[in-house]
Parts: structure tokens; sequence; C-alpha cells
């Protein structure tokens, strides 16, 4: 791969090149992508997604929209250092018209968006929209579909959904929110299909990146990136290099922030955090600023603070001394899998999963959001299959007046009409779903 395509700043619907150096300064095209994302309704309704705590009672805890902003953030640093380099490295960019600042945004606008395709409740959203295809009433339909559109609904995944969100064609609009290919590239951190599933040791095989109906867009944008094929049996790429800091900058605040929401919420004790979290920053560290202040939330702050600037040094070293092996899709773990702070980093995350994901809190909330999600998903699918079949009943009517026009599909297609209540249902923020579910089971709000 070459960095002067991975740079692309084409849109869907254009017919010529944009060359770089016949941008307007005072608002880039990668800016542009930056704009977009947070002016979109998509982004909006993450500010009511869980990050890790279900509808917390607290106005403290990260939904999924700080988290983003604050990995749009992490990203946008390591974007811009490891671009400052670069164009050191390759002056011919620099000739282009490309400066550091476009890496950051570039690495930012993929970050703020990661996670825009997830559904509500958390990942466990996405392993109740699966497990109602795969054991629920959603199985009747396995047979009517081919295996790769059964996979994409029985393993729903929201990266793949966010590339849905992002590229899907409305009426008068074509291309979804016209973003830049470069900052679609960068969002791909999986990009291949749902099938065939082969594990294997590189981190582009853990998940995978686009539907079934999205695949003509997902072959447009790494096409003309310049990605490299992973295999010449299935649709299957090597990674753009920017999305392994994209993965890094969310991999950094899930990992420190996650485990400061725990301390700040009494599910860790604070002597954790000194602890575990000492052997990251013990080069930076102030302990004298740190018994100075009065306050938990202050002195858990301090630490956070210190942390991620030391993994942000990190990954951007790692980056560029790989950088080769980036470009050759010979890369094949997350950029923080190479660090030197790798225990400590699992060591964390192992205490979140015990004190946090694991509590007593978020399980019982997960387990009300596989039932919202699915009633919500049958009651949808089913009147829109009755409304194709001519069996609509009155109340399928009633239920489709609920369904948006925009998802009221015109093709008889079964898989596009069930991606259509999926995608519907993965964009209701959670207190939302909750006010819909009470609505299809007749309780009065």
């Amino acid at each position: 791969m070459n960095w002067q395509q991975l740079l692309s700043l084409k849109r869907f619907g254009d017919t010529q090149k944009r060359p770089r150096i016949a941008q307007d300064e005072t608002r880039l095209g990668f800016d542009v992508d930056f704009d977009r994302i947070i002016f979109s309704s998509a982004f909006r309704s993450l500010q009511d997604k869980t990050q890790v705590i279900p509808l917390s009672e607290t106005d403290f805890v990260h939904t999924r929209l700080t988290h983003s902003l604050e990995v749009s953030v992490v990203g946008r640093t390591l974007g811009r250092r490891v671009g400052k380099v670069l164009l050191e490295r390759h002056p011919h960019l620099k000739e282009l018209g490309y400066t550091f600042n476009d890496f950051g945004a570039i690495v930012a606008a993929a970050s703020v968006m990661h996670d825009i395709g997830n559904p509500p409740f958390g990942h466990s959203g996405e392993k109740a929209i699966g497990e109602y295809f795969k054991t629920g009433k959603g199985l009747q339909y396995k047979e009517e579909l081919s295996a790769k559109e059964y996979q994409d609904l029985i393993d729903f995944e929201g990266n793949a959904n966010g590339f849905k969100i992002l590229t899907e064609s409305r009426q008068g609009i074509s291309g979804g929110l016209r973003l830049s290919y470069a900052t679609l590239g960068a969002f791909l951190k999986y990009p291949k299909e749902s099938l065939p599933k082969q594990p294997t040791k590189h981190i582009v095989d853990k998940k995978y990146g686009f539907f079934q109906g999205d695949k003509a867009a997902f072959l447009d944008v790494v096409e003309d990136l310049g990605m490299l094929s992973k295999s010449s049996t299935d649709i299957s790429f090597y990674r753009h290099p920017l999305a392994y800091l994209v993965e890094a900058a969310d991999d950094i605040c899930y990992t420190i922030i996650d485990f400061e929401d725990g301390i700040n919420l009494g599910l860790i004790e604070e002597e954790f955090a000194l602890e575990y979290m000492i052997k990251l920053v013990k080069d930076t560290i102030d302990i004298k600023k740190y018994h100075s202040l009065q306050h938990k939330t202050d002195r858990v702050s301090y630490l956070r603070a210190l942390a991620i600037g030391v993994l942000i040094n990190e990954v951007v070293t790692i980056f560029l001394d790989n950088e080769q092996e980036i470009l050759k899709g010979a890369f094949e773990k997350p950029l923080l899998d190479r660090c030197k702070y790798e225990a400590q980093i699992k060591d964390i995350i192992n205490i979140s999963i015990d004190k946090i994901y694991h509590s007593k809190e978020v399980i019982e909330k997960e387990v009300a959001g596989y039932r919202i999600i699915a009633d919500l998903l049958d009651v949808f699918v089913t009147a829109l299959n009755n409304k194709f079949s001519g069996n609509l009943s009155n109340f399928d009517k009633l239920i489709l007046n609920l369904l948006p026009k925009e998802y009221h599909t015109k093709t008889d297609n079964l898989y596009h009409r069930i991606m259509q209540v999926c995608s519907y249902v993965s964009r209701m923020s959670d207190s939302y779903a909750i006010r819909m579910h009470k609505k299809i089971n007749g309780q009065i709000l």
C-alpha cells in the first residue's frame, strides 16, 4: 500500500479525483468528515447509548458519545504525531499538499464514529440481535437466506452496521454522509465479509466489517484506496494503516477510562488505581502532587491523564517502527499488544471485567436489553413481512405506522427487509428502545 493512494479525498459520487493541493485551507476535506459526523442523527443517538453502565443514574458515567469524543481526541493526537514523521519520510506527500493535520483529521473522524453502528445496551445489544435470529423467532428465516446473509444476522456486528450507516444511500442522497474514502478506510477495522469464518492470528480476522447488502460500497472504497487483498477466494483485505491508530485510541480510552468510571462509582477500590496504574506512570508521576489532591475524582483523573499520555507515546513509537510491516499487511496484532505495558494493561482490563462488566447492575440491565431488542425485532420484522405476504393484520398496520418511512423498503427481498428493521432498532438509544417497547406492549407512558 502507498500513502498517496491511502489518503484519498474521493467521496461517493465523485467522477474525478480531489487533489489535496486544491483544498480550502480554512476547512480541509478531512475536517469536513468530522463535521458531518458530529451533525448526524446517528452520532447524536450515542448520547443515550451504553458505554459500560447501562442507564446509569449518575451523570458522571461515560456514554457512547462522551467515549467517542474522548477517543477522537486521542486519535487526533496519534494521527498528528505519526503524520509529522511520515511527511519527513515521504517528502512527496508534502509536495502534494498533505500536512500532519490531515493524518490527525482522518484518525479523529474515524475515531469519533467508531461506535456509530453499535445497538442500544452496549455489546449485549449486538448479541441480542444475533440471538434472535440464531435461537429465537428469527430462526424461521434461515432457509430463505444465503449462508452469508444469515451469518450477517446471527453474528450481527456493530462495525459492519456502522459502515452501513455511513455509506447507505437514501432518496436524494447518494453515499450516506459522503465521507472521504481515507476516513472510511481508517474506520474499517475488520475489512472482510462475515463468511468464511476462519479465525487466524491476524487481527483483521477477529470480526467482519460490512454486510452483504453493502458489498459494492465496500469494494469501491478499498479498491480506490489500494488496500491489499488478503484472500483470492473470498472478500478479505488487510487494514488501512490508520485503522491501527483508531483501534489504539479506542483501546487506550476504554482500558483507562472504564477503569476510572469503576473507581468513581465505587465498584473498584481507589487503592487499585494507584496499585495498577502506577506501573504505567511511574516515570512521569509526581507523587507529592498526587497526595496533595483532596478528592478521589481528582486523584484518579491525574493518574488517568498520565496513563493516556504514556500509552500515546508507546503507540506512536510502535506504529512508526513498524510502518513498512503495516503497509504490507504483515502486522498481525493491535498496536498495544506490542507495547511494553501489555501485562499491566491486561491486569487493568481483567479487574474491569470482574468488577464492572460482570457487576450485578450491568448484568441486570443487559438481561432486560435482550428481551427488549428481541421483542422490537419480532413485531417490526413480522409486520414488514406480513405486508409483503398479503397477511397484514390491523396490529401490523399500527406497528408499521411506528416504523419511520425510510425503513419501509419497497423491495420484496427478505434479507433487505430484515436488515432495514435491524438498522432501525440498532439506531435507537437505550431510553428510546425502552419507550418503544412499552408502547408495543400496551404500557401507557
